[in-house]
């Protein structure tokens, strides 16, 4: 009987969230011959529409940009090389304290236990040996992003299959590297608004990072996913650098291991590690 191929399962809140913290390692294992699975729990109705039209502006369709979106998630998956799709079908939330957050069908307002039991089956299924999510505040966070971290924590438990289980994070220092590249490039970065609350401080100092990815060599994919998403304005951001830039800026993925069955030593280049 042939070996098991080794699994890898991501568990993002929206379209277009795969390419920007797991573009890479979606890439990169796929090309090293580990399936890769990619859950998506909403269907980003609250994303920019055709033309940018913002949601609750006049002219944004809902439902055209979950078709929309959809299609540009399935490009995304094609550029990634990833093996199987899966999308719950949830509504996208919004942001916090949004209206949508309510709304019937919304994710946010989606029972934990329900959710992750529809996880846990994709779970059983695919048998995944790494799964990759948020962390408890969703990275910075979105309802959605924070929904993903609960149910993904709650489908492992309940399975008992993964070996490793990360948290995207980003390290403290790319802030400031983010920022000069930007600056390099002539690119306007959004500042806070005048009066506005301090945002919570992002990311995590890098000693407290246990995983270093380098997917360099397969940031033009990762490029080439986000730009499926073009649609989605805060993307125009990372696609204004040009490949030589974003593969600079972009090309290390960085994570949290939280959960692990294989006694790899820690830091770690690998999600892998332990297992091959």
């Amino acid at each position: 009987m042939a070996e098991r191929s080794l699994t890898l399962m991501a568990v993002h809140a929206h379209p277009d969230d795969e390419a920007t913290s797991t573009g890479g390692v979606l890439a990169r294992y796929a090309a090293e011959g580990i399936s890769t699975v990619l859950v998506t729990c909403t269907d980003g109705r609250c994303g920019d529409g055709p033309g940018g039209v913002k949601p609750g502006a006049e002219g944004h369709d809902p439902a055209a940009v979950v078709t929309m979106r959809q299609e540009e998630l399935e490009a995304s998956c094609a550029a990634l090389k990833v093996t199987h799709l899966e999308t719950l079908g949830y509504h996208d939330s919004g942001m916090m304290g949004w209206p949508t957050n309510d709304q019937p069908g919304a994710f946010w307002t989606t029972p934990v236990a329900e959710a992750a039991d529809r996880l846990a089956a994709l779970i059983d299924k695919y048998r995944p040996d790494v799964v990759v999510t948020y962390d408890e505040n969703g990275f910075y966070g979105h309802p959605d992003h924070i929904q993903a971290h609960r149910i993904t924590m709650a489908a492992v438990a309940r399975t008992g299959i993964p070996a490793k289980v990360y948290w995207t994070t980003v390290p403290r220092s790319a802030f400031a590297e983010f920022g000069r590249v930007m600056q390099e490039a002539g690119i306007e970065w959004p500042e806070p608004e005048a009066g506005a609350e301090p945002e919570p401080e992002l990311g995590l100092p890098d000693d407290e990072i246990t995983t270093w990815v380098d997917t360099r060599a397969y940031a033009a994919q990762k490029f080439d996913a986000l730009a499926t998403h073009a649609s989605q304005t805060e993307n125009i951001f990372f696609l204004q650098l040009g490949r030589e830039r974003f593969t600079e800026l972009m090309g290390m993925e960085t994570f949290v291991r939280v959960h692990d069955t294989t006694g790899a030593p820690v830091p770690e280049d690998d999600l892998f590690a332990g297992l091959r």
